[in-house]
C-alpha cells in the first residue's frame, strides 16, 4: 500500500490540526513528531498545568517565544489567530479552537473519560491513547462519536491499534488465525555466563533457567512451566498487557484462552510452537485467542521491541516450506507460523490514526463499536474493609490487585468490577485473596464520569 496515495489530502490546503492532552512520554514524542508530519500540525498541548505543557513543548523543539500560556478560551483564540503554539491546563480552554482531532494521552481513567466525552460533544475526533479509559467505556465513547459522525479510535504507536491492524490484515488475505498478541513491555534476558535473568532493570540469579533455555523437542507446557518457575522472582503478569488486549478484544472479537493469559517466556522463534493449539503441541485450547509472550533472548540477541504478532495455520505445505526457507518463523511441526511487526513507536507513528479519521473518515479500531470483553479486578491478597485501591506507578497498577479478562456483561452488585473503575475507590467490605473484587465491594461515586458512561454503555450493548 502506498501511504501517500492512501492519505492523499483531496481538496485540502491546510494540515490536520490536533491537540495533545497529557504530555508525558507518548505526548512529548507526539509533539516532537508533529513538527515533522507534512499533513498534520500539533499547536495545542494540555496538561495538569499550562507550564507543564509548555515545558514538554520546549523539550520537543518548539521555541519558547512561540508558545503562549493560555488560561481562558479568549486568550487561546488570540494566540491561535497569531499563529502561536498554545499551552493550557484545561481542555475546556481550547475546545472551541479549529482543531479536528484531540489526542487523549493522560492515562487517567476519570479525567481521560471526561476529556473524551467533552471532545466528542465539541465535534472533534478523539485518538484515545489512554487504554485505561478504553478498557472501561471505550465502546460507549466510540458509539457516541459515531452518532455525531465522528470517531474515537485507538492509536498507531501503541500495541492495540497495531495489533488490530495486523489481525484484520490477516483476515483480509484469508489467513486462519490461531492466536494474536504482543510481547510484554520488557524482555527476559538470560546471560548464560553469569547465570542471571534480567527484566525491566531487575537482575536475579537464575542458574536453573539454563535447564529450560532451549525448547528442543520438549513439551511446550512443561517448558513454559519450568521457565516460569525459574523466573518466579520476576513479575510475569502486568495489568497494561491485559488492558491493551481488552481493547483488541472489543475491536476484533478475539478473546483470551485463559483470563490471566498464558504469558509464556519464549524466544521469538518459539512463539509459533507455544501459541499453537494443544492438538498441535501448544498451549491454546482453541483458535482466535489473545495472549502475550515475554521475549526471551540472550544479551547479544535482538529484541521484539514490544511488537505484535499473529500465529496462523499453515494450510499449504509447499508455500509454507518455501516461506520457512526464506526465514519466516514456523513451528517445529510446520503446522503454524508467526507473522509479526517488531516495533511500536509511540507518538512517532500516531499520525496515521489521526489522518485516518480526519482525511479518510475511518477509525483504526472496530468497524462498528462492540463490547466483547471486560478487564476486571482480582485480589492477590486478603484486602480488609476500608482499603483504598490506589492506582500508581508507571503501569497504573494497584497494590495486591491483578487483572483478568472476562466476557463482557452489564454490571450488577455481584459482577467483578472493571479494574479502572475500581481504581481509587475504597472497599466497603473485605475481599479474600484469590477472588474477584465485586461491584458491591467498593464505594463507587455514582456522579463520576466513568460510572455515568459505563451505565450508558451497559444500556447500549446489553439493553434490558
Amino acid at each position: 500500500m502506498n501511504f501517500h496515495t492512501y492519505f492523499a489530502a483531496l481538496n485540502r490546503t491546510m494540515p490536520v490540526q490536533t491537540c495533545i492532552v497529557g504530555t508525558g512520554g507518548f505526548g512529548r514524542s507526539f509533539l516532537a513528531q508533529g513538527l515533522r508530519v507534512p499533513l498534520m500540525q500539533t499547536r495545542v498541548a494540555v496538561d495538569v498545568s499550562a507550564e507543564t505543557a509548555a515545558v514538554s513543548m520546549r523539550a520537543a523543539g518548539i521555541a519558547g517565544a512561540d508558545i503562549s500560556i493560555c488560561e481562558t478560551p479568549e486568550a487561546a483564540r488570540l494566540a491561535w489567530d497569531a499563529g502561536n503554539f498554545i499551552a493550557a491546563s484545561r481542555l475546556e480552554t481550547v475546545l472551541d479552537l479549529p482543531i479536528e482531532v484531540v489526542v487523549e494521552a493522560t492515562g487517567h481513567p476519570e479525567a481521560g473519560a471526561r476529556h473524551t466525552r467533552m471532545a466528542i460533544e465539541a465535534g472533534h475526533h478523539v485518538a484515545l491513547v489512554s487504554k485505561e479509559v478504553d478498557s472501561v467505556v471505550g465502546p460507549e465513547l466510540a458509539l457516541q462519536a459515531r452518532r455525531r459522525q465522528k470517531f474515537v479510535s485507538p492509536v498507531d504507536g501503541d500495541q492495540p491499534s497495531l495489533l488490530i491492524g495486523l489481525v484484520t490484515w490477516a483476515e483480509v488475505i484469508g489467513l486462519d488465525i490461531i492466536a494474536a498478541g504482543k510481547s510484554s513491555e520488557y524482555d527476559f534476558v538470560f546471560d548464560p555466563a553469569a547465570q542471571t535473568l534480567t527484566s525491566n532493570g531487575q537482575t536475579i540469579a537464575a542458574p536453573e533457567f539454563a535447564d529450560w533455555l532451549h525448547l528442543g523437542a520438549r513439551d511446550c507446557a512443561a517448558v513454559a512451566a519450568g521457565r516460569a518457575a525459574a523466573a518466579s522472582a520476576l513479575p510475569q503478569r502486568a495489568v497494561p498487557d491485559l488492558c491493551e488486549l481488552t481493547v483488541v478484544a472489543n475491536a476484533t472479537g478475539l478473546m483470551p484462552d485463559r483470563s490471566d493469559l498464558h504469558a509464556p517466556i519464549a524466544a521469538i522463534g518459539e512463539v509459533a510452537d507455544f501459541l499453537a493449539t494443544k492438538a498441535d503441541g501448544g498451549l491454546m485450547s482453541g483458535t482466535r485467542r489473545l495472549d502475550v509472550f515475554h521475549c526471551l533472548r540472550l544479551p547479544s540477541e535482538v529484541s521484539f521491541a514490544g511488537g505484535v504478532f499473529v500465529v496462523v495455520r499453515c494450510d499449504d505445505d509447499a508455500t509454507w516450506t518455501m516461506l520457512r526457507e526464506k526465514g519466516h518463523v514456523l513451528s517445529r511441526s510446520g503446522r503454524t507460523a508467526m507473522l509479526y511487526l517488531p516495533r511500536h513507536l509511540l507518538g512517532l507513528e500516531a499520525a496515521t490514526s489521526v489522518l485516518e479519521m480526519a482525511l479518510r473518515g475511518v477509525s483504526s479500531g472496530a468497524q462498528d463499536p462492540h463490547h466483547h470483553a471486560d478487564l476486571v479486578a482480582h485480589a492477590d491478597a486478603d484486602l480488609p474493609e476500608g482499603t483504598v485501591l490506589a492506582m500508581g506507578g508507571h503501569h497504573h497498577s494497584i497494590a495486591n490487585v491483578s487483572a483478568r479478562m472476562v466476557p463482557a456483561g452489564p454490571l450488577g452488585p455481584d459482577s467483578a468490577v472493571p479494574f479502572y473503575l475500581a481504581a481509587g475507590t475504597r472497599l466497603v467490605r473485605s475481599v479474600a485473596s484469590g477472588t474477584p473484587i465485586r461491584l458491591a465491594d467498593v464505594a463507587i461515586d455514582k456522579d463520576s464520569e466513568l460510572w455515568r458512561l459505563r451505565a450508558r454503555q451497559d444500556a447500549s450493548f446489553f439493553p434490558g
